[in-house]
């Protein structure tokens, strides 16, 4: 029988080595890797958990594919950039961000920044 209760998300990447890097050393979440599957799962602070996997000839989403809420997307995005993260990946002409990609018109206050397979990923301010 059909159970939605224990659901959850995956995204790809083409170095399954560098994403673990990223996501347990650069971002601080706990990365648990499957032996002998070629997966890893990440084990979200919230309980959630997101099943990353590696695919040959991997090409990013072109929207964001894990969002983190933050109550002070100032603080986060200085965090970031202090571990080394981009979080300007956008013109202006897509989306109006400012010069640290913070976009403050439209919404939440949002700001984006890419894994190492160029998967999309967000902090955004609730």
């Amino acid at each position: 029988m059909f159970h939605p209760d224990g659901a959850y998300s995956g995204l790809a990447v083409d170095d399954l080595e560098a994403a673990h890097r990223f996501y347990a050393d650069t971002l601080g979440i706990r990365v648990e890797v499957l032996e002998g599957s070629g997966f890893l799962t990440l084990h979200l602070a919230s309980g959630g958990r997101v099943l990353v996997y590696g695919k040959p000839h991997h090409e990013p989403a072109s929207f964001t594919v894990l969002n983190f809420p933050v109550a002070d997307v100032e603080a986060a995005v200085d965090d970031l950039r202090s571990r080394g993260v981009d979080t300007k990946i956008y013109d202006d002409e897509n989306f109006p961000t400012d010069s640290r990609g913070i976009m403050r018109e439209g919404g939440p206050l949002i700001a984006w920044f890419r894994d190492p397979a160029g998967n999309v990923l967000a902090v955004l301010e609730e």
